[in-house]
């Protein structure tokens, strides 16, 4: 029977290594704790900047969570939404509302000082969305880290990001692309329990939509309508800003899916979401209807955050650890 050499074992083994080493080195995986060793007060130092601006400025809350979700959705979860510059992807239309932009410059000051080069504004910005879930007494999970940095950052790639006037269809097509089902749709999309939004992505709605009735959505709560009205005019500010959960704008529950049941969302492609048979179900689940299997919606909210998060990680090829936010190095 054929024995190999120890020369010869040898040699295949320095062959496999040679084979998988630049794969292991180009690739960067996510992990919890990935600071554990190398920074160990890296989430700390994100939680304590975020608690420090929520507790002056509690908008910033929604401002940073629906950042994180922009900034995953196009070219993956890497920062990319914080460069600056011309034609970037923060001069887009869609992220023009964003805020929290100083949040996350003030936690990576914080960071260079602790740990300099170590700690990536991917991973604050991703620890920062979570933060601002618990801040506003939502669940609290475990953020993996890791990522590295992006340095491409285009506006005319926020074609990717959902639109307010999408069907369900088109928001399906736009989460699959990312390896997210139609759940982590509905529970994504939850996150507008706490947030607002401006008159102009919604007045539309309120004013000659229909030729019949009130002149409103029919999708629109009739009793809601006067409501809304007031506070959006038609010839009124478009930049006024309207609070997406009715009742509990500032406090991360499922009160979101209680307004879209009763005919109270504020953007269309929300309220489409009961509307559509195939999202409805789950609507219902998460507001535990009896003869549905019931989802809770803050566990399942924590799930998706992590799966989302793990969009598009740049590797050492094409990401890097910026030593500040808005710049890449």
């Amino acid at each position: 029977m054929y024995q190999k050499s120890p020369i010869s074992i040898m040699f295949l083994t320095l062959l496999a290594l040679a084979t998988t080493l630049p794969s292991l080195v180009q690739s960067q995986t996510t992990r919890v704790g990935f600071y554990s060793n190398s920074c160990p007060k890296a989430e700390s130092i994100v939680t304590q900047t975020v608690q420090k601006h929520f507790t002056s400025t509690p908008s910033i809350a929604p401002g940073l969570l629906r950042m994180h979700f922009h900034d995953c959705f196009v070219q993956g979860c890497d920062a990319s939404v914080l460069l600056n510059g011309a034609n970037t992807e923060k001069t887009a239309g869609p992220n023009l509302g964003l805020r929290g932009w100083e949040v996350i410059d003030d936690a990576k000051t914080q960071l260079e000082a602790a740990c300099p080069g170590v700690v990536s504004c991917a991973d604050i910005l991703a620890l920062a969305a979570r933060d601002s879930v618990v801040l506003t007494k939502g669940i609290n999970w475990k953020v993996p880290t890791g990522r590295l940095d992006g340095r491409v950052s285009l506006a005319s790639e926020t074609n990717n990001l959902p639109g307010f006037r999408d069907s369900v269809d088109v928001q399906k097509t736009k989460f699959q692309t990312f390896g997210l089902n139609t759940q982590d749709l509905v529970t994504l999309v939850g996150g507008h329990t706490i947030g607002t939004s401006a008159c102009q992505f919604f007045r539309y709605r309120l004013y000659n939509f229909t030729t019949t009735g009130n002149g409103a959505d029919p999708t629109i709560n009739p009793s809601f309508v006067p409501q809304l009205r007031a506070l959006c005019p038609q010839a009124g500010d478009a930049a006024k800003r309207v609070n997406l959960d009715t009742g509990s704008a500032a406090r991360f529950d499922a009160t979101f899916f209680t307004n879209l049941k009763n005919g109270r969302g504020i953007l269309e492609s929300d309220q489409k979401l009961w509307t559509d048979a195939s999202t409805k179900s789950l609507v219902q689940r998460f507001l535990g209807v009896r003869g549905l299997q019931a989802l809770n919606f803050n566990v399942e909210f924590g799930r998706s955050m992590v799966k989302m998060s793990t969009i598009g990680v740049k590797s050492a090829t094409n990401g890097e650890i910026r030593r500040i936010c808005s710049a890449i190095n």
